[in-house]
């Protein structure tokens, strides 16, 4: 048994709870290398009284398998004491405590969980697990105001660069809103609409002014009953880590200099403060973005008050938290409690790039942008830098890290406003974003929409991205039937939108993806052929009985599997196996009997 792969604290990343009398226990061991984990737990009031739970492995990547299970209490869970039995495969039996490993019977050093506290239970608005979101960078969207167009604005279509506009303004989201509905979205997420320098507008100069390209507070609030109206929430980009230099506070430091009332507001490096990123620091070295002292108690609370003036007065759904890892916990903190007390259906989406554990624990944001998510199948499909076994190690790894009650909150992307467009990743291979966008859209998580994706649009990186949105006959309305088609799979279908995930097919003499999402209703196999070659393949499943193909309509049965052997099938209780005949990149998604009967 390797000892040094052991690994679980008595922290909310290994323990935490889901009510505030159920807990959920996980452990980390090596792969393969147990067979068998036991939790042995007590209330400390009464070590006499000792119980049992079995722990099941949940997930498995390269290095690690993690075992889980979720324990029901009377009460308040508080006061338990515990330890695990973990058997390897020889039979060999370890005791692990707070104190290590050990082959005697522990008689302390055990762990503790004190007690549940109901802010210690993460609650985030039911609406937000599993939704579809639709990001919009409001210039390029459309033009539905031509009398507010900037001056020396483009003509629509117009390859973008840094410094024109092209007119799009919220009257063309408004006009827009009945196409987001039939593509079934269910969430907008805008791009700053604030006034700001710059046309993309990370650069606020007034937190609570609409920019005037883009209209007024009466067509913004027309804008948010219309999404209202038509069933769609909407969120706005609050950027908040930073401002343009022609914000107030910072003009004022300029004039001033070290008299001004807004020296703490920023991180001053010396004096004079003229605009260079030599005199404070800044986005980068982006003079023109200087970076807000967020650990200041005024800044927090002018945070605070331009989040609660949108929420207020405008009933916006929720803040998407612009590079939210670089600004002071503690503003998160503040905000999701003065905000989850009087709207606790609001949603507060934190911009990173990378892991976001910190951010999570219930105290600071209900979801991330999940760019990990994205790079994994970046690399897989798109430029098919690493193997099928290495993407499922990265996905399982992914789920693992964060709590199951996270994974269909988090905002899974396959491009933005920051990133090249994924059908340029491809070389413009089409069947390529087809299989992407199976993969986003079927995969544990709340699938996230660039404007134009589901239209075929391209573009390198920024400035490129933000191309104007194609319509009418330049739309690629093939790819956009394909969305609508997962989506509604979505919809139709438990399991797909928040069931519980496997894999179960990472097949590399194939190219070969697959994955079983779970519930109460029923089973839902998800397989992708990322080869271009025709390939059969032998699809394990977790029930016998009758599958139907939700695309073709074909009917399959399953068989007896033989003497094949499955992913990860010492820790999967496989019954047989369907046999699937895979084009060249495609997906089947494959529902079985409990939900195939569902018409659909």
């Amino acid at each position: 048994m390797k000892r040094e792969a052991i690994q679980h604290f008595n922290t909310e990343e290994y323990v935490y709870p889901i009510k505030r009398n159920e807990l959920v226990f996980k452990i980390r061991v090596a792969k393969k290398d147990i067979s068998k984990c036991v939790l042995i737990y007590w209330d400390r009031t009464k070590p006499e009284n000792r119980k049992k739970c079995e722990l099941k492995c949940k997930y498995r990547e390269e290095l690690f398998d993690y075992f889980q299970g979720n324990i029901i209490f009377h009460q308040i869970a508080r006061y338990q004491k515990y330890y695990f039995v973990l058997t390897d495969n020889s039979g060999n039996i370890i005791y692990y405590t707070a104190n290590g490993a050990q082959q005697v019977l522990p008689k302390s050093g055990f762990f503790e969980y004190l007690y549940v506290n109901g802010t210690d239970v993460i609650t985030s608005p039911s609406w937000a697990k599993g939704v579809i979101y639709y990001q919009i960078f409001p210039e390029r969207f459309c033009n539905g105001n031509r009398g507010n167009d900037p001056e020396g604005c483009k003509p629509w279509g117009t390859l973008p660069d840094r410094e024109h506009h092209m007119g799009g303004d919220l009257q063309g989201i408004i006009q827009k809103i009945p196409y987001l509905k039939e593509l079934g979205i269910g969430c907008i997420y805008l791009n700053p609409i604030f006034e700001a320098d710059f046309n993309h507008k990370y650069a606020t100069t007034d937190y609570f002014k609409i920019d005037s390209q883009f209209g007024t507070e009466e067509t913004f609030r027309e804008l948010v009953d219309t999404c209202h109206s038509y069933g769609i929430r909407i969120v706005l980009d609050g950027v908040f880590n930073h401002t343009g230099v022609h914000f107030k506070p910072f003009q004022d430091v300029l004039e001033n200099q070290e008299e001004s009332r807004y020296v703490k507001w920023f991180h001053i490096n010396h004096y004079p403060v003229e605009p260079s990123h030599h005199n404070y620091e800044c986005v980068g070295a982006y003079k023109w973005m200087p970076k807000l002292d967020t650990s200041n108690p005024e800044v927090r609370e002018f945070i605070l008050k331009v989040m609660f003036y949108w929420i207020d007065n405008f009933q916006i759904d929720g803040w998407r938290l612009d590079v939210a890892d670089e600004v002071d916990p503690s503003v998160w903190e503040e905000a999701r409690m003065r905000i989850k007390e009087k709207y606790p259906d609001k949603i507060l989406l934190g911009e990173t790039w990378g892991y976001a554990g910190k951010m999570l624990r219930g105290n600071q944001m209900d979801s991330v942008m999940n760019y990990v998510f994205r790079d994994a199948v970046r690399d897989y499909i798109a430029e098919k830098s690493i193997s099928v076994t290495q993407l499922d190690s990265r996905l399982n790894h992914m789920l693992a890290y964060y709590k199951d009650e996270t994974d269909n909150l988090l905002y899974n992307l396959l491009d933005s406003h920051d990133t090249e467009r994924f059908l340029y990743l491809c070389h413009e291979n089409k069947k390529l974003l087809k299989l992407a966008a199976a993969f986003q859209m079927l995969f544990p998580g709340s699938p996230a929409i660039y404007y134009g994706d589901e239209v075929g649009m391209t573009g390198d990186n920024d400035p490129d991205c933000r191309r104007c949105m194609e319509w009418g006959d330049n739309a690629d309305q093939d790819m956009r039937n394909w969305y609508r088609k997962l989506i509604q799979l979505r919809k139709d279908n438990s399991c797909i939108k928040s069931g519980s995930f496997r894999s179960i097919i990472a097949d590399e003499m194939s190219d070969t993806y697959g994955f079983v999402r779970k519930d109460a209703m029923g089973s839902c196999y998800v397989v992708l052929h990322v080869g271009a070659d025709m390939q059969k393949i032998s699809c394990p499943v977790l029930e016998k009985g009758i599958f139907t193909d939700l695309f073709s309509g074909e009917v399959l049965v399953e068989e007896d599997a033989g003497d094949l052997k499955f992913l990860n099938e010492d820790i999967t209780e496989y019954v047989g196996k369907i046999t699937l005949q895979m084009e060249p990149y495609s997906v089947k998604v494959i529902m079985s009997s409990r939900n195939s009967s569902k018409k659909q």
